[in-house]
């Protein structure tokens, strides 16, 4: 299980550095340039405490694997990572609206993909919590 926690932490680094490319990737500088300047500052900020959960979440993957197995505080925090990732989940199909993906090759295998890794990541936790 803790090879399993691991690859959860090296995806979740690779999650966090993806946020960096948002902006650009999205073209905030003139997709939200008609909006108030308190929400486009908002998308900015949230994007980087999102990357940044996501970094700290790898972090203690990579480092306290054994930990989140074997001790009653980290099967808690599994827990608690395993709701995290099932609401993720949750809100692929129903946060966005299919017409975002549905025909379209490129964004149906990127929401794939990306369901199969939240779904991924809550099969993990939960094992964790749930087999101690």
């Amino acid at each position: 299980m803790e090879t399993q926690i691991k690859i959860v932490g090296i995806i979740l680094m690779l999650l966090a550095l993806l946020h960096s490319v948002f902006p650009r990737y999205f073209n905030w500088v003139t997709e939200l340039r008609d909006v108030s300047l308190v929400n486009r500052q908002m998308m900015y900020v949230h994007t980087f405490f999102i990357a940044l959960t996501l970094g700290l979440m790898s972090c203690l993957c990579l480092t306290s694997a054994h930990d989140l197995v074997a001790t009653k505080l980290g099967n808690r925090i599994a827990f608690g990572l395993g709701i995290f990732w099932t609401a993720r989940l949750v809100i692929q199909f129903f946060g966005y609206s299919a017409d975002l993906w549905r025909g379209k090759r490129m964004e149906s295998a990127v929401h794939i993909v990306f369901s199969i890794l939240w779904l991924y990541m809550s099969v993990v936790f939960f094992m964790i919590y749930f087999n101690h």
